[in-house]
Parts: structure tokens; sequence; C-alpha cells
């Protein structure tokens, strides 16, 4: 790979409805809000930098390539890595987050989960087993 792409500095998100994403960002990753306006929210998670942006929006930045439209099938899914997938299972259960799959022990040596945001990216929780 290319040394100047080895840092990936941000991921936007297209999103179906801005201000429901900006509280559940808010609400499960307890993310500080580092922009927003109309049309987009951009979160600090960790290193990363989340931007939710509108889909309306999104021709925009990836044109001429095609946007998919809501509820499309996933292509995609970011992988969170926590010391306990039970524990932060139970903490996005709390905060009203229906959980799609796990936690299940995977024959790669983890243990997963996954939950959905409400344009439906799928978020990965992910335990290294030891």
């Amino acid at each position: 790979m290319i040394d100047a792409l080895n840092n990936v500095e941000a991921i936007t998100v297209f999103s179906d409805d801005v201000a429901l994403s900006r509280e559940f960002y808010r609400a499960v990753f307890s993310a500080s809000v580092v922009f927003e306006d109309e049309v987009s929210c951009m979160f600090q998670v960790g290193a990363l930098v989340l931007n939710v942006l509108a889909r309306s929006e999104a021709a925009e930045l990836i044109g001429p390539a095609a946007v998919s439209e809501p509820g499309a099938a996933a292509s995609v899914m970011l992988t969170v890595n926590v010391p306990d997938a039970d524990a932060a299972c139970a903490a996005v259960r709390e905060r009203g987050v229906e959980l799609v799959n796990g936690p299940v022990d995977r024959p790669w040596g983890r243990r997963t989960a996954v939950f959905l945001d409400p344009s439906g990216l799928p978020w990965e929780i992910a335990q290294e087993l030891g």
C-alpha cells in the first residue's frame, strides 16, 4: 500500500435521519461532537472522526459513483474492540439498542455481537478471547 494511505482519519456514514443518528452516537458511543450543521454531524470516537452525513448530500462527495438506497443491504461493518463483549452488549442494550446477534464465540478467537445504527450501518463489538 502507498505509505500516504496508511492513516485512516475519518469514516463518513450516510444517514437517513441526521438528528436521530446524532442522538444515537451521543448515547451509544458517548461521542463528542466536533462539528455539526443542518446536514451533518462529526464525532470524535477515539482516534477516529465519524462523520454522519445526510444521504441526500452523499452524491456530491462520491459522484459519479452511486449512493446506496435507504435500507439497502450492508456492504461494510465497523468493529469496536472491547475488553468485555458481554459488558459492552449490556451497556448498548441499556441505551435502548437491540443486538442483531450475539454475543457469540467465533472460531477465529473473538466473542462478537452486532447492532445497527439508525440507518442500518452494522457495528460489531469484538473481544479477543485468550
